[in-house]
């Protein structure tokens, strides 16, 4: 197994650029003519990530949705990794939306990935790691091949590859 080689699919968010984001996105808000004298505005609670938005209405919400968008796009940060919530009415009838953002890889989509590995008829082993997963194959060939078939698949969240060894 020594002359095995290997590498690691993970999904990663950059906690500290989700912040920037929500920070831009706060303060054009307050600027904007069109959000004047309304509660919109965005909430990131750093340690469970999970950020809320508020707004008047579902409109205004939308509006504040794609704003914060632009801004995490602008700042690298993989807009599939943002799981949106459903809407739910809040105080004075006011409107807010809880966005989870995605970290790591869920046990249902690492066994979508070994699935589509082994489906392939690649000669990789591939292993769930906690939330991540490992690839690993004799041939570097079949790894880069591996990398491909996983970028090539949609499973709803944004993949990077790293520990190429």
């Amino acid at each position: 197994m020594a002359d095995d080689f290997s590498f690691d699919v993970v999904s990663k968010v950059d906690p500290q650029a989700v912040e920037d984001a929500v920070a831009v996105a706060n303060k054009e808000i307050t600027n904007r003519y069109d959000f004047r004298g309304s509660i919109a505005r965005i909430d990131f609670n750093k340690k469970d990530l999970i950020l809320t938005l508020f707004a008047d209405n579902e409109m205004q919400l939308r509006n504040v949705a794609d704003l914060m968008k632009g801004r995490m796009s602008k700042r690298g940060v993989p807009l599939k990794n943002l799981d949106f919530q459903k809407l739910e009415p809040a105080e004075k009838a006011t409107v807010r939306q809880s966005v989870k953002v995605l970290q790591g890889i869920a046990k249902d989509k690492a066994k979508e990935m070994v699935a589509a590995i082994k489906k392939s008829g690649l000669k990789a082993q591939a292993s769930i790691q906690d939330e991540q997963l490992r690839v690993s194959s004799r041939s570097k060939d079949v790894l880069q091949s591996s990398i491909t078939l996983l970028k090539e698949k949609d499973f709803g969240l944004d993949l990077q590859f790293v520990n190429f060894r």
